[in-house]
């Protein structure tokens, strides 16, 4: 954990001599601005004006002036980046121009849950992010963009000679000089798609991290003549790529979520979570898989849950309980398996947890475990159980965010009312659009 002093001297011990201070829009996407190093010290003291009107969903034009306010805490030297002048990043957080926490920074949004969170009386939320993606040969001598796996390997595969093993070796090797504790990395189930897998931590921690994460990988696999893409589903009729989310709440040492004396080692507390996040899981849709793509991922048939259910063994379940292993209480824990990497990360872990308090606040009660394979059950069979459907589009999710207010308060008002102004101009956007598919099928036929 760095102080601004402790950073300062690093700096200065490594002849760094560029800061990447940075932070997210509403949509994920990371805004940087770069400063040289001597001045940093004064932009920790004072913070960096920028002008909010141009970042999207922030300030009016009226109101531009903002502040970015770097967390020392998050210095960190960019490994991939070899020659001079070397560098370093900062996130910051942004603030208005009287310098307090402006409400439309996702930092903050997610800040304002966890704080809520130890209002209740938990002193940490956390989350185990597993973040796939796919790569892809880059297009050559000016062609168009297309999605060419780099490999055509399946789960678990391995070749030590082959480019993708490499690429998946130096992320990790980058991941480590970063501070990002990587647990493991492996071939995913589609061909060109890939796992790192990072531990768990606070909130706040692993949302920093899965910002990093994304554009450490996208930087290798540059140096190594590759594209990496965080999109849902960039291949038809291929599995796409999910962000499952391990998550957990504490108290002091203690696992909130495990209870010795049930089958599942899951507390009452944890129950209750669980049935939060069920309940409001349509409404959360919009926020942890917020693209248009996203839901071409979220179809049966692609190990992509779409039924609103949990069960320990079946990954066809929207919620999946790992096994409980024997003198690991603190690792006791509840999956989420529909959230996808386009999330914001900040967003969706403040939504994911707002969900869950409120089914703590409300004791709500969790359903039976459903240990049998949903996408073979009829209609009937589903409504039978109870078993909800995830919305089929970002229009049906973002209609079903509209109606759910505890998550929009997971966002703020500020924050809602400029991602739903973005997400149904994006449906917009595509619905109009005459797509391929379109014109090979009517073109010559009507």
């Amino acid at each position: 954990m760095f102080t601004p002093d402790s950073a300062l001297k690093h700096i200065r011990d490594n002849n760094i001599e560029l800061i990447d201070l940075q932070f997210t829009d509403i949509l994920g996407s990371v805004k940087s601005v770069t400063i040289p190093e001597n001045r940093l010290e004064d932009v920790f003291e004072r913070g960096l004006w920028f002008d909010g009107s141009s970042i999207y969903g922030f300030a009016r034009i009226q109101e531009s002036d903002m502040l970015l306010m770097p967390d020392a805490k998050t210095y960190r030297v960019l490994p991939w980046v070899e020659e001079p002048p070397l560098r370093a990043r900062i996130i910051c957080d942004v603030l208005t121009a009287d310098g307090e926490p402006f409400v439309g920074d996702p930092r903050y949004a997610l800040k304002r849950a966890v704080a809520r969170a130890e209002a209740l009386g938990f002193t940490s939320y956390n989350i185990g992010p597993e973040l796939e993606f796919f790569l892809f040969r880059k297009p050559q001598n000016g062609s168009t963009l297309s999605a060419v796996p780099h490999d055509v390997g399946g789960y678990f595969d391995f070749s030590p000679n082959d480019e993708a093993e490499r690429v998946r070796s130096a992320i990790t090797t980058v991941l480590q000089k970063l501070n990002i504790d990587v647990e493991m990395n492996h071939h995913e189930v589609a061909i060109g798609q890939h796992e790192v897998d990072f531990r768990y931590s606070d909130a706040l921690h692993s949302a920093d991290n899965a910002i990093t994460f994304k554009y450490a990988v996208k930087g290798v696999a540059v140096k190594h003549g590759l594209l990496a893409t965080f999109m849902p589903k960039p291949i038809f009729g291929q599995n796409g790529s999910g962000m499952h989310c391990h998550q957990s709440l504490f108290r002091g040492d203690e696992n909130a979520f495990y209870d010795d004396n049930d089958t599942y080692k899951l507390s009452e507390t944890a129950y209750q979570f669980m049935a939060g996040l069920l309940h409001h899981a349509r409404g959360l849709s919009a926020v942890v898989a917020p693209s248009v793509n996203s839901y071409k991922r979220l179809t049966p048939g692609y190990e992509a849950p779409v039924y609103i259910c949990w069960a320990q063994q079946n990954r066809s379940a929207l919620i999946r309980v790992p096994r409980y292993t024997p003198g690991r209480e603190k690792s006791v824990r509840i999956e989420l398996r529909f959230p996808d990497p386009s999330a914001n990360p900040y967003l969706a872990f403040a939504a994911m947890l707002e969900a869950g308090l409120d089914g703590i606040e409300k004791k709500m009660t969790a359903p039976p475990a459903i240990n049998e394979d949903v996408f073979e059950w009829t209609p009937e069979q589903r409504e039978a159980h109870g078993v909800g459907v995830l919305p089929s589009t970002l229009e049906d999710a973002m209609n079903a965010l509209a109606e759910d207010e505890v998550i929009q308060r997971a966002l703020g008002n500020h924050i809602y009312n400029a991602f739903d102004r973005a997400k149904r101009a994006e449906w917009e956007s595509y619905r109009l659009h005459v797509t391929n598919w379109e014109i090979n099928r009517y073109l010559e036929t009507t």
